[in-house]
């Protein structure tokens, strides 16, 4: 018996420990905004946060999570208000939108680790998430506008 802590609740996880952390969340626990793509952790769509670092939860077996804390797009806020989330809306960042929320996850790590970053940074951060309408260039404004609207709650508290 495993116990899985996801977006701050725990499940009792007891079933095969093998089992890519992905299927774990979307088929067992039920939280489908984390997407399979490759299978293979190439291309980001599975991105989730292990005690707050992204990683590829399809190459990631439940039995290596043990009692971390998971975060997937669910848990970044009950209201879609996230600071990423609010500018992904706002610049209409999706196309498909099926790597969205890995291209999120993936983007909330990078501006926990770098509030401000250049272009450059955003892309070699960015760059092991694959986005198959190539919305890059959104994705990049995206992320620079997070950082400004992060940066206006911080003055406003």
């Amino acid at each position: 018996m495993i116990t899985l802590t996801v977006n701050g609740k725990q499940h009792q996880y007891d079933d095969d420990e093998n089992m890519p952390l992905l299927w774990a969340l979307r088929d067992i626990l039920n939280y489908k905004g984390t997407k399979y793509g490759c299978g293979k952790g190439l291309c980001g769509a599975c991105t989730v946060h292990l005690n707050g670092q992204p990683i590829r939860s399809c190459a990631t077996p439940v039995s290596v999570v043990g009692d971390q804390k998971i975060t997937t797009i669910e848990g970044l806020s009950e209201n879609g208000d996230h600071p990423v989330q609010e500018a992904w809306q706002e610049l209409n960042v999706p196309q498909c939108g099926y790597c969205q929320s890995g291209q999120i996850m993936s983007a909330v790590a990078l501006l926990k680790s770098n509030p401000s970053p250049t272009d450059e940074q955003i892309d070699i951060a960015m760059s092991g998430n694959i986005c198959r309408c190539g919305t890059y260039e959104r994705i990049r404004k995206a992320i620079h506008r997070a950082a400004q609207l992060k940066i206006d709650v911080k003055e406003q508290s």
